[in-house]
Formats: C-alpha cells, structure tokens, sequence
C-alpha cells in the first residue's frame, strides 16, 4: 500500500475525477476527506468508500469552508499529508468575447483561488509536521490550449506555473507540489469542453486529437495521483504531469 498511514483531502470528490482519487488513495492505505461543494454527493462516496474515508461540504472558494475541512481533517484524524486541489469549473466553448465577467470570474474562483486559499490553510499544518504534499489538478489546456476555451485556458495555464513556483519556494521545508494535467475526460463538463452536444460523433473529433485515440478516464488521473502523493515520487516536485495520451506532444 503506497500510501498507508497517510491522510489526504481531495477537493471535487463528489463525482468524477476527484471521486476516483478519493477511491484509490483510500485503496493505497489513506484516510480520505472526500470534500465537495455537493454535501450529499460527497457523503455518498465516503459511504462507498467505508471507514477509511469521511466527507466534508466545502466551496473551495470560501476560506472558510476550505478551514473547516481542514480542522475536520485534524480533528478525525490528527495530521495531514496530501492535498489534491482538483474541484475545477469551465465556461462553455465558445468566442472568447461572448464569456461574461461573472463566468471569468467563477472560473478563477474555483481554478485558481481556490488554491490560494487551500494553500494559505494547509501550509502552516505541513510545515509543523515536516513535510507533505500538494497537487493541482492543472490541465494540458494550459499547456496546449484548445480555441474557445482561451479563459479556462488561462485558469490552468495559472495552475500550471502556479504549482511550480510553489514547489521551488516550500521544497527546503519538504513539501512537494506537483500539477497533474489530464487532457478532456468523459466527466459533467465534457459537453462545456467541447461547446457541442456529447454524441458519438462530436466525441470523435477531439478523440481525433489524442494520438492514443481515447479520452482520459478517472483511473488514468487516480493513478498519477496516487504516485505523485506516495514515496515513490519523493524527488519529484515542480512538474506539469500530462495524462492525456500524447496530446501535448
């Protein structure tokens, strides 16, 4: 087990990408927080998962829910080692110009602010213990951005360096930051991703962009996150990590 005996908070864990992490960290050995701003959603994967795993309502977006679920996390399980920041938001495809000031502003909210407050909250906690480790979830828009999406773009283009700056200023004090960077996955915002329906056929022309000829799957993310959060990667920090089948290539 990678990660036994550490304990984690994945932040969009009512569904999709997050719900998977959630799922595989408490598969590798950890104690999760399933956060969400779905209370009801989270309390349902926290169920699935069993004892190992509890859930919290969070706005990443509001520091105080982002404190809250930080001193549950203490509070149930008296540390905390890995942070996964990967509730995210998009606006729909579309002219960069038709995106309202309100959606811009959503998108950075829950993109990128979201960080900052996380940040500002869990940092203190990892300096006491000696360590830990924090992933964001970025994405391969931010290093290889698709048109209609030049906002969401811009959001993970932030995370992205974000993450690296991150990891050369808090690596002396032993806390790692990585991004990982999924190319489009078959989750609730594929539709906003692609500004079409979700048929088979609009499916295949972004498919036809991944050389590997698929879309991400949340196993895919999981799974990089379980080794960027584990021993394994103890000399690994500062990197955009693309899962997305050769896409940026």
């Amino acid at each position: 087990m990678r990660l036994k005996d550490k304990v984690a908070i994945v932040t969009g864990a009512a569904s999709g990408f997050g719900a998977e992490i959630a799922r595989q960290f408490a598969a590798e050995g950890a104690k999760v927080v399933v956060a969400d701003l779905n209370g009801p959603g989270a309390q349902a994967v926290a169920d699935a998962i069993g004892a190992s795993a509890i859930a919290a309502t969070c706005d990443v977006t509001k520091r105080v829910d982002i404190d809250a679920a930080v001193a549950l996390t203490l509070q149930k399980f008296g540390r905390l080692d890995i942070v996964v920041n990967n509730a995210g938001w998009t606006h729909r495809n579309q002219p960069m110009l038709q995106v309202d000031e309100a959606t811009f502003d959503r998108v950075y909210d829950i993109n990128v602010k979201s960080i900052f407050h996380m940040t500002h909250a869990v940092v203190p906690v990892m300096r006491k213990q000696g360590g830990g480790v924090i992933l964001n979830v970025g994405s391969v828009a931010g290093i290889r951005p698709r048109p209609g999406l030049t906002w969401y773009n811009g959001s993970k283009g932030a995370v992205n360096l974000l993450s690296k700056s991150m990891a050369v200023e808090l690596g002396p004090e032993n806390i790692r930051v990585n991004s990982i960077c999924p190319v489009m996955g078959a989750t609730g915002l594929l539709e906003s991703f692609m500004g079409m329906p979700d048929t088979p056929e609009n499916r295949k022309k972004f498919i036809a962009t991944v050389p590997m000829g698929r879309l991400a799957e949340p196993i895919d993310i999981a799974r990089a996150a379980v080794f960027l959060g584990s021993e394994d990667a103890a000399f690994i920090t500062g990197v955009e990590f693309p899962v997305d089948g050769g896409r940026t290539i």
